[in-house]
């Protein structure tokens, strides 16, 4: 008795969720080490910049309290995108019998799509952090030495000079991290927590992190980053990243780098009555952080925002550049 095409997906969908589940855990959630991972239930999510207020004055007896007011600086939208793909087995692969087999390869094949553009968007906005043709809302590219602020001074998210990965480079960047100020000039007391590299650096970020004295020295002198606990989350390793001399890091500023998940990945099943074809389908909806194209988005970052401000399909709002990443590389990519 031939099996019909309503008992094949019948019979079918369960073992290939399963095999679809089981490729796409493969791959790591390389994302999760640079987003904090929000979930939503609307067909957006909206963010609210404020700049805080000025240092607080002494009062003196008898006189009235001074106020201050905070101003809006960004509106930052992040817009869910939907991300789907799917595969047909005609009705006569059905008939030959070939649907086991092509099934399963076509489903593997599906997951690892999925998962893949996953990631290619979660580093697309370190892979153009230093591009001047994609810019934040305030006119600059992710990492910069000349965020403008309400306060009128620069902010600097990345090296004054430009360093290869080094116990130097690095000792550099976590001080300049320690200085990090708001929008109106207060400190806001952050440390590195996690260095972001490319694959090409996890040998040299593993020197510098996890040897406990001075790499590259006969001395006796102690790796004081290592023994200062100064990177505590020590360096994950992001295969997505194109640049090989990159280096990032993200930092303990809160409400910072951030993704949203708006629906888990899903998969369905179902027979074609015109084409006697058996669909499979998977499906995924989220927003990261990116940047716009300078020259086609200028006026619409004035109202978005991004890197302070960037978003994944609308900008993500990032609330003061220097507050979340601090990038640096030997040599700048324009």
């Amino acid at each position: 008795m031939a099996i019909s095409r309503a008992q094949l997906v019948k019979e079918l969908l369960p073992g290939l969720n399963a095999l679809f589940g089981l490729e796409y855990d493969r791959y790591d959630r390389e994302h999760e080490e640079i987003y904090d991972v929000e979930s939503s239930d609307r067909a957006f999510e909206e963010e609210v910049m404020l700049t805080g207020f000025n240092t607080a004055p002494v009062k003196s007896e008898g006189a009235g309290v001074a106020f201050d007011q905070a101003q809006e600086a960004f509106t930052a939208r992040y817009t869910h995108e939907t991300i789907a793909l799917a595969f047909s087995i005609t009705e006569e692969a059905v008939e030959d019998n070939l649907y086991d087999r092509l099934s399963a390869r076509y489903t593997r094949a599906l997951a690892r799509s999925m998962a893949n553009t996953k990631q290619v968007k979660s580093a697309s906005v370190l892979n153009r952090a230093f591009n001047s043709s994609y810019v934040g809302g305030d006119g600059k590219e992710l990492c910069a030495t000349d965020h403008p602020t309400v306060g009128g001074a620069n902010l600097r998210n990345e090296l004054s000079t430009a360093a290869d990965l080094s116990e130097t480079s690095l000792e550099q960047a976590l001080i300049d991290i320690a200085a990090f100020t708001d929008e109106r000039g207060l400190k806001v007391a952050l440390q590195g927590t996690k260095l972001i590299i490319p694959k090409e650096l996890q040998f040299v970020a593993d020197r510098l992190l996890e040897s406990p004295g001075r790499v590259g020295t006969s001395d006796n002198d102690i790796n004081a980053v290592r023994n200062m606990g100064m990177v505590p989350e020590g360096y994950t390793v992001n295969h997505y990243l194109t640049d090989t001399d990159a280096w990032f890091i993200k930092t303990d500023c809160p409400n910072g780098f951030k993704m949203f998940d708006r629906s888990p990945i899903r998969t369905s099943m179902e027979a074609d009555f015109d084409t006697g074809n058996v669909r499979y389908k998977a499906r995924e909806r989220y927003s990261f952080p990116v940047l716009y194209l300078a020259a086609l988005e200028h006026n619409r970052l004035n109202s978005y925002g991004t890197l302070r401000g960037v978003s994944y399909s609308t900008p993500h709002f990032i609330h003061t550049p220097l507050n979340f990443l601090l990038y640096s590389k030997s040599v700048r990519d324009n």
